[in-house]
């Protein structure tokens, strides 16, 4: 693998108050970070001036479906439920696994250029989304989606077998139990989910307690929370990464924090579903491990997380008080929280982790003046200010430019125009 000696960089990070460096990449980990690169640093390595250009962790999207980025825009302004049945449901019904390859590249270009390296996804046809990430790149944590509602019970043996194989895993792509929702999957399956996870070591993916008609619905049938029968089923632990997390009572919160399990709030999407707002302040507070997602692009619509960390940090604020998620914790659980609770170890600028990383454009319009580098980049920066992303040591995106993105940008408009014409005429 080519060394790569990123020159003269700005490094906001944990090196206290901004300064210059010279980061030497090899074998996909930052291997030194130093005032100045040596001569024997700089052999052989291919020298980046940087003298331009801040250097930031990559972001790590934490929950997403990504060939979903083929509904963008389809059925907007409705509550979740209805969004979900008499709209998404059936339009992805006609989805082949094709079209799926064709709408997760799209994703995933869509992901580089806003300086995202990694996503946890759940969705269907999971070896067409592994290839795709396998060519462009970067990583991805791909669940294998189980919903009793929308599967046949063959389909479910399939994705147990196809999981028991460990099949399509690599350095940069890894595999997830992925039960939809506690309204999809009963609680027989949720145990089942739980204790294969267990035996085979995978985490599990799942929606919880994302809207108010999910908590009363649940509390019929189970006579619990959402919260509670994940724990009765067994799946409430430090492996559980759960996405949403709006309606949390303090018995919930108090149970869920306990187990060590990972918060993954998707600000966006629950905004404009209506969803409610997360409880970001009280997350904190009471310890969890808090990290940051999109959702799907049909609902938030699209997959830019430092849009989704400014959100975070505002709404925390609105909740919680003015000093509540300060940038530089926001920026944290767009990366470094996402990568610790998918296992990566990544999310920081250090000598030793993962070399995932953005170089930003200092001199771009919304990082001036400079006053607070972190606070541009939180609360003032846009996807523009992204010059080049590079994961696992590699560029995937240089000068803004990610190799044949006009040949995938073209594919999903065709695919997105055929889907649209053949959900008209079946409706």
């Amino acid at each position: 693998m080519k060394r790569i000696l990123l020159k003269s960089a700005l490094v906001p990070a944990s090196f206290g108050s901004e300064t210059r460096k010279d980061i030497i990449v090899a074998d996909g980990r930052f291997v030194k970070i130093a005032d100045k690169a040596t001569d024997d640093d700089a052999d052989g390595a291919e020298v980046v001036d940087c003298s331009r250009f801040a250097v930031f962790p990559a972001f790590y999207n934490g929950h997403s479906h990504a060939a979903m980025s083929i509904l963008r825009g389809y059925a907007d302004d409705m509550p979740l439920q209805k969004w979900l049945q008499e709209y998404i449901w059936p339009f992805e019904a006609k989805i082949t696994a094709d079209d799926i390859e064709i709408a997760a590249r799209l994703a995933v270009l869509e992901m580089i250029k806003s300086g995202t390296v990694f996503f946890a996804d759940m969705y269907w046809h999971r070896e067409h989304t592994m290839k795709v990430v396998e060519e462009m790149g970067i990583r991805a944590s791909i669940g294998v989606t189980f919903a009793e509602s929308l599967m046949s019970p063959e389909a479910i043996e399939k994705n147990f077998e196809f999981l028991s194989k460990h099949t399509g895993e690599s350095d940069r792509v890894s595999l997830a139990v992925a039960p939809h929702s506690v309204y999809t999957v009963g609680e027989k399956l949720l145990k089942r989910c739980a204790e294969f996870a267990r035996s085979e070591n995978y985490q599990v993916h799942v929606h919880l307690s994302e809207t108010k008609q999910e908590l009363d619905d649940c509390e019929k049938q189970y006579g619990c929370s959402p919260v509670r029968l994940l724990e009765r089923a067994g799946m409430l632990d430090s492996n559980l990464v759960a996405a949403h997390c709006v309606h949390f009572s303090d018995d919930d919160m108090k149970a869920f924090v306990g187990s060590g399990a990972t918060a993954v709030l998707n600000p966006c999407s629950n905004l404009k579903l209506a969803s409610g707002i997360p409880p970001i302040d009280r997350l904190l507070r009471a310890g969890a491990n808090v990290a940051l997602g999109t959702d799907g692009v049909s609902s938030n619509n699209n997959l830019d997380m430092r849009e989704e960390m400014k959100f975070a940090a505002l709404l925390a604020k609105v909740c919680g008080g003015a000093e509540t998620l300060p940038a530089g914790d926001a920026l944290k659980m767009a990366s470094v929280n996402t990568a610790r609770a998918y296992g990566i170890d990544a999310g920081e600028i250090a000598e030793g982790k993962l070399a995932d990383c953005l170089l930003v454009d200092i001199a771009n319009e919304r990082m001036v003046p400079s006053h607070d580098l972190l606070s541009n980049w939180v609360y003032a920066a846009d996807s523009s200010c992204i010059d080049s992303v590079i994961c696992n040591g590699k560029f995937v995106m240089r000068g803004r430019r990610v190799d044949g993105e006009d040949d995938i940008k073209k594919e999903a408009e065709a695919c997105a125009k055929r889907l649209a014409a053949v959900a008209a005429k079946s409706c």
